[in-house]
């Protein structure tokens, strides 16, 4: 492996000089940890360098987490994958759909059909983001203005249950606040808060002590800073964000809120990369990670499913999932999953070649269409 390390190590130190301020990668293959580096600064202006216990916001690769959560329910009995959400969440029932005719009028009227539950998994339930496109974008931007604040998961539900949503569910593919949803379902059915449900069923057995939603006062020291990057590539520490992680708050995203380290999250991955299981804890069976890591989509949600860095990928339940390599001009295989958050985080999981590869920074804008391809080319470039 020291092809390897001497391609992946100059990738990073390039990156760290004209992009994020530090950075952290570990791969993991057949159970033997064949890279782990770090370069940079968790903070610039304190010179305090990345090291192997630095605290990270991983934003969206929560959703992987709380996908595998809420499969533990399903390999429980206690929901089917196409059961209407509103058995379990009555404020979806008798769903609002917004339709624009050829004028651009915009109605309100029943959607053709309700929110199942894999819905939620699959990102096909209409619900959206905050955003400016569209009505529901904008509505839901309204209600997540201050709901890490004010709100739980079960109150957020009910607030975006209240907004009509972007299309009837199950006809298009749209990134959004489905996993928060998700969260709430997982606390309806477990009967605890979603953050007890991970702790006991996935960060415990795992040995994951540094994954959490708020930040304790001793660790705090380790958290990374999060920088914003001007086009010139200067980078100012970006401080309007860390309200979920204070103490006291009571807003657990399901899609975005979980802090942690590269060491908790590889172990998380290589769980997943090994058929669900580590060092004697299950955490899902084999045939249930093979459902979470298939293409759930159909040929009108594929096209909606059309980011960038995402080409030769379809999406299963809350993870890319690799299709067609060719089409992605990509060099891993069939059935690879993962996803990234916000601040350029990034997981891999390869059970064809028992392979996992979490990388970490935190700046915005990612650079994730430059970087994330990147990696993946030259680690699977230099697997033996």
């Amino acid at each position: 492996m020291k092809r390897l390390h001497e391609r992946l190590s100059t990738l990073l130190q390039g990156w760290v000089e004209k992009g994020p301020a530090g950075c952290a990668c570990t791969v993991v293959q057949n159970g033997e940890v064949v890279y782990r580096e770090h370069f940079g600064y968790a903070d610039l202006e304190k010179k305090t360098e990345i090291k192997p216990d630095t605290i990270y916001r991983i934003y969206s690769m929560t959703k992987v987490v709380t996908c595998v959560a809420a499969l533990k329910l399903y390999e429980k009995g206690l929901y089917l994958l196409n059961d209407p959400l509103e058995e379990y969440l009555p404020e979806f029932k008798n769903p609002q759909v917004y339709r624009y005719n050829d004028f651009g009028v915009r109605t309100v009227s029943p959607a053709t059909s309700s929110i199942r539950v894999k819905d939620l998994f699959m990102m096909t339930s209409g619900l959206t983001y905050g955003g400016d496109g569209l009505e529901t974008e904008r509505l839901t931007r309204a209600a997540l203005a201050n709901a890490a604040e004010t709100m739980d998961m079960r109150a957020l539900s009910k607030a975006l249950a209240a907004i009509p949503l972007a299309f009837d569910p199950g006809t298009h593919w749209k990134y959004g606040t489905s996993h928060d949803v998700l969260a709430a379902l997982i606390e309806v059915l477990s009967g605890e808060t979603f953050g007890e449900f991970l702790k006991k069923e996935i960060f415990e057995p795992l040995g994951m002590h540094d994954t959490f939603f708020r930040i304790p006062e001793d660790k705090r020291d380790r958290l990374c800073t999060m920088y914003e990057r001007s086009e010139e590539g200067t980078l100012t520490p970006k401080l309007d964000m860390e309200v979920p992680y204070q103490p006291g708050c009571r807003y657990e995203s399901g899609g975005a809120g979980l802090l942690s380290t590269i060491g908790d999250y590889t172990r998380f991955a290589q769980a997943l990369a090994r058929g669900g299981e580590l060092d004697g804890a299950r955490i899902l069976s084999r045939k249930t990670v093979q459902l979470m890591a298939s293409n759930h989509l159909g040929p009108q949600q594929m096209k909606d499913y059309n980011w960038l860095q995402q080409k030769g990928y379809g999406y299963g339940l809350g993870v890319r999932v690799m299709v067609d390599p060719a089409e992605g001009g990509c060099n891993g295989s069939i059935g690879e999953f993962g996803w990234a958050g916000l601040a350029g985080s990034w997981v891999l999981i390869d059970p064809a070649e028992q392979l996992s590869v979490v990388y970490m920074q935190q700046m915005l804008p990612s650079l994730e269409p430059y970087i994330h391809p990147r990696l993946r080319s030259v680690i699977y470039g230099a697997l033996e």
